[in-house]
């Protein structure tokens, strides 16, 4: 856009809700006490013991902070476990579509990425069957992401046990990317790491980025197994040389006391989802459903003749109305869009009604 109209932007997946005061008081605090040193490459004790708590709850088994490692970011923490997992040539399955920086994170530890199609009419669910499917001799780990970005697929408990089993039939190690899990409203959260024979073969990743809307604190962390944490550790080291010990006391703290403000953004998200789906059902060639967690509705455009590419950039020129095409997601997402829910509701509202307005639709 050169013609100098505003944009509304629903591309990008980041927070507009305000954060906890309860936390940035526990970073400042911790600042003004000279938390701000070197610290260790796995993480300060106070936020490993944090991580291994939430962790064991979600298990119901112990995990030790020995199993944890902070880092700066869920992207982070992606790209140092695919480095400790992976060598030149292995494989990668991810179910399809799937986040946009997963190949770049993959391909950088000399990994390529094995799509595994997932369809808009199952709700964009991953099933044991496609996955056994992809599986090749240099298949090493399956990259899972529930609640997923961009579909907003909520995987249940049963759905995980049987990608479980094809994942143990196979020695695949599964990397689970549970950013959103706090973002869950329309099916219950489940992890591999709460079934036991998936619990030492397992990975998770997550951050405060999306669920404490603090992107830019970088306040993520991974939690394996023992020999997979000290794996790890050699790689944060090297990269990192360790995080701001300040932001590792927050992070401690936003795990540990619950503010109310993750309940509120969940809420937010659902109202806006609802609205998204209410508004734009109302169009003939718009296919829409309600998402089970996250940030985001994806948009089906198929109806129109435009590919997601085409409806975005259109939309873009025509409406001023910003929004991710699918096929940036990978082949699954073809004829899709990715609207975020990050704006306020009345924007969001008028948002909508332009998409439905849209020439390339009406």
């Amino acid at each position: 856009m050169q013609r100098g109209e505003p944009v509304i932007m629903l591309s990008i997946g980041e927070p507009d809700f305000a954060p906890s005061a309860a936390v940035l008081d526990a970073a400042a605090d911790a600042m003004r006490r000279g938390r701000n040193r070197y610290s260790s490459g796995q993480g300060e004790p106070a936020v490993l013991d944090a991580i291994a708590r939430r962790y064991s709850r979600t298990a119901a088994r112990p995990v030790l902070p020995s199993q944890c490692c902070f880092l700066p970011g869920t992207q982070t923490a992606l790209f140092a476990t695919m480095l400790a997992l992976l060598d030149e040539g292995d494989e990668v399955v991810v179910g399809d579509p799937y986040y946009a920086t997963y190949e770049s994170v993959i391909a950088a530890a000399g990994g390529r990425v094995v799509p595994v199609p997932t369809l808009p009419e199952q709700g964009f669910h991953l099933g044991a069957d496609a996955l056994a499917r992809a599986i090749t001799p240099r298949t090493r780990v399956l990259l899972l992401n529930s609640p997923g970005n961009p579909t907003g697929a909520v995987l249940s408990l049963d759905e995980i046990a049987a990608i479980g089993v094809v994942c143990v039939e196979h020695g695949l190690t599964i990397v689970s990317d549970e950013v959103y899990a706090e973002l869950s409203f329309g099916a219950p959260f489940a992890s591999p790491i709460q079934l036991a024979a998936l619990q030492e073969q397992t990975v998770v990743v997550s951050s405060l980025s999306k669920s404490h809307a603090l992107p830019g604190f970088r306040c993520g962390w991974a939690v394996g197994s023992r020999s997979f944490a000290e794996r790890l550790l050699s790689i944060s080291e090297a990269m990192l040389f360790g995080s701001q010990p300040f932001l590792q006391d927050a992070t401690a703290f936003a795990l540990e006391v619950e503010t109310g403000d993750v309940a509120r953004m969940r809420e937010g998200y659902a109202r806006r989802a609802r609205l998204v789906v209410e508004y734009l059902g109302r169009s003939p060639v718009l296919g829409v459903r309600m998402p089970e967690a996250g940030m985001f509705v994806m948009l089906d455009v198929r109806r129109t003749g435009l590919s997601g590419d085409e409806f975005a950039r259109r939309l873009l020129d025509e409406r001023a109305v910003a929004v991710m095409p699918g096929e940036s997601f990978g082949r699954g997402g073809a004829g899709h869009v990715r609207i975020a829910l990050t704006i306020e509701d009345s924007r969001l509202v008028e948002a909508c009604e332009r998409i439905v307005g849209f020439s390339g639709v009406s």
